[in-house]
Order: C-alpha cells, then structure tokens, then sequence
C-alpha cells in the first residue's frame, strides 16, 4: 500500500545544486544552528570494530543534512576502536564507555543518552549514503503522522574496512509505501534493516528496554515488529543505507542449528494475545511458520529427517503455501538428494531464508 504517489525527489536534491554528486564518504558537512536537542540522534554500538568504525563515522559525518549527534557506546572493545572515536575533534560526536555487556545494552545505554527527536541506528561497520539523513527527514516532513521511517539498502561485501564507493540514487521519483503490517511485508521480500530506520525517540523511551539484554541474535527484528505493532511504517524505496555483509565475527551471520531465537516464541505469545488484531496475529503467525520451514529445510540439508518433519507439522500455519509443500515433498526423498538440493540449489528471496541472518537479504 502507497502514500499516494508521494516522493522524496525534490527533498533527496540540494537545494544550493540539485545537479551536484553526493559528497564524498570523507568530506564534512558544515554543523547547522540547532536547538535544545538535534534533530536526529545516530546512535553506534563499538566492538571490537576498529577497522570498521572511522568509515562508519565519516558517512555520517558527510550527511548533507548536518543537525544531527552521533551517540557511540563502546562495549568493552580491546582493539582501539574507541580511541579512533575520540580522534573526531566534531563536537556532534560523543563516546560513552561500558565494560562488555553485548550490544542490546549497548544500543539501550545509547537510547538512554540520546538528545535528538529522532534515533538512527547504525552498526560500526556500516554506512550511510550523504543524501540518508536528508531523505530521513522529508519523509517525517511528508508523513508527520507515522513514528518510524526507512528506506531501502544496498549489500556489500567486506573488504577489510574500505567504504563502499558511494552509488548514484536512482533517477526519478521515489516512492515512499506504507508498511501497516511488517509480517506481511517481511514475507514478500526485502525492505528495511536495523540501519536504514529511524524512530521518534519519545516512543523508543516508552518501550525499554528497546532490546532484551542478553540476546544478539534477533533482538533488532524483534524491535521493528514490536513498533510496527504501534505505529504504521514508512518506507522510502530508494536505496540509502549500505549492509556489510561477510565480516568475520559479525552476529548475524552465526549458525542458526540451536533454533528459533527467543524473541520469536514471545513474539508468538503476544500476538495470540486476547484483543490483538486478527489480520495481524494470521500474518505473525506465518511468518513464524516460515522460519519453522527454514529450519526444517536445514534439518533435511544436514540429513536429519526427524528434526525435519517435527517442525513442519509446528509450521502448520504455512501448510496453504507452496514452500510448505515442497519442504514435505522433499522429506521424502532420499537423504542424499534432500541435502544436495538445499546445499546448492538456488534460493528463494524473502522468507526463503529468514534464519540465515534474519535480515530480509
């Protein structure tokens, strides 16, 4: 569903030179007067990132939308990262140190001290194209009446801390949609990740802790459901943000074999909850499924059958859909076959594998 053929064209463009590139990921947009509190808070959890965090710092540095802070909590690294924090001389940036309690109390801690109306996540060794902040903001501009924006992102590949070179925005309009169910919207394929959102602050501070300490693995996506739930979400379908994939040690490329993560069952209990939205509850409910299939899929891979059948009959809520189907038909084909197939067929995009990384790659 669309917000009626609204755009952000005219608002990604600069204002002085629409017909001028971005600026480059080094280069640094000039602090604009700002009031009590900046408009957005970018909010970095450290550790243990340090070849990654001065490109991180310098794409946000050149935003050419400037009334922002940087909040960068480093949680306990042992590897400089936080000395080259300090090594910005911009008054916008702020370190704040804790020993090592993972990155849910990182991101709390930041939420805590954040000063901005809005937050911004962003992980060490990610990056913001110059023109994100700017389109952060003619989308709360356009849409005063939703809580939390995003746009779309690009992938790249980790090559030891080099930057991505900064692509050029797709020409034309840009069309920002309306997300009123992220479940139904997660199962069609790709659409926002934990850098690429922004949210009002005041709301994030009603519902800490925003991430449950302790956990690493899903606590993002178990926050964009939980807003989704209070608020609709628009997305601006303009790639924006970059992904770094393939980092040695990154927590969302770790082995799913353990199963669901926690947040999914309570995720499940509260929307079987007396009085949630019906529609919604049938939506969360497959998605789930969806991830009970990949595991089973994962199960068959490794050639265990039994694994394999018990989660699809707790996937019950997918048995109308094709995936469904096809996962029990492939159940019951030899082991050897089963396992070839998963390990070097193609996959499908979108809920094809969700527990990969549980990010909508």
């Amino acid at each position: 569903m669309g917000f009626d053929s609204s755009s952000i064209a005219n608002e990604l463009a600069d204002p002085a030179d629409p017909d001028r590139p971005p600026a480059p990921a080094g280069s640094a947009a000039a602090p604009l007067p700002r009031g009590p509190s900046p408009r957005f808070s970018v909010l970095i959890p450290l550790y243990n990132k340090a070849a990654y965090i001065r490109g991180a710092l310098q794409s946000v540095m050149a935003q050419t939308f400037a009334d922002f802070e940087v909040v960068v909590v480093d949680d306990g690294s042992t590897d400089g990262g936080a000395d080259i924090v300090e090594s910005f001389r911009d008054p916008r940036v702020r370190l704040l140190r804790q020993a090592n309690a993972g990155v849910s109390v990182a991101r709390n801690t930041a939420i805590e001290q954040a000063r901005g109306e809005w937050v911004v996540f962003l992980d060490a060794d990610d990056w913001q194209h110059p023109r994100f902040l700017a389109a952060l903001e003619a989308l709360q501009q356009l849409h005063p009446e939703v809580h939390c924006v995003a746009t779309r992102y690009v992938e790249f590949r980790d090559e030891g801390g080099v930057p991505p070179v900064c692509w050029e925005l797709p020409a034309g309009p840009a069309p920002v949609e309306r997300i009123d169910d992220l479940a139904a919207r997660w199962m069609r394929g790709a659409s926002l990740f934990t850098g690429s959102v922004a949210v009002r602050r005041s709301l994030l501070r009603e519902m800490q802790p925003c991430f449950r300490p302790g956990e690493s693995f899903g606590e993002d996506l178990e926050l964009w459901f939980r807003l989704s739930e209070r608020t609709p979400i628009a997305l601006a379908t303009v790639p924006l943000v970059g992904y770094r994939t393939h980092v040695h040690g990154s927590l969302t490329r770790r082995d799913d074999a353990r199963g669901l993560p926690p947040w999914v069952d309570r995720m499940r209990q509260r929307v079987t909850a007396p009085g949630f939205d019906a529609a919604r509850r049938r939506s969360a409910l497959a998605l789930i499924a969806q991830f009970r299939l990949s595991l089973a899929r994962d199960a068959l891979a490794a050639g265990r059958r039994t694994r394999a059948m018990g989660l699809l009959v707790q996937a019950h809520h997918a048995v109308g859909s094709r995936r469904w189907w096809f996962t029990a038909f492939m159940a019951c084909w030899p082991a050897e076959w089963a396992g070839g197939y998963l390990q070097s067929g193609p996959r499908p995009a979108g809920v094809a594998r969700p527990l990969a990384n549980l990010q909508p790659s």
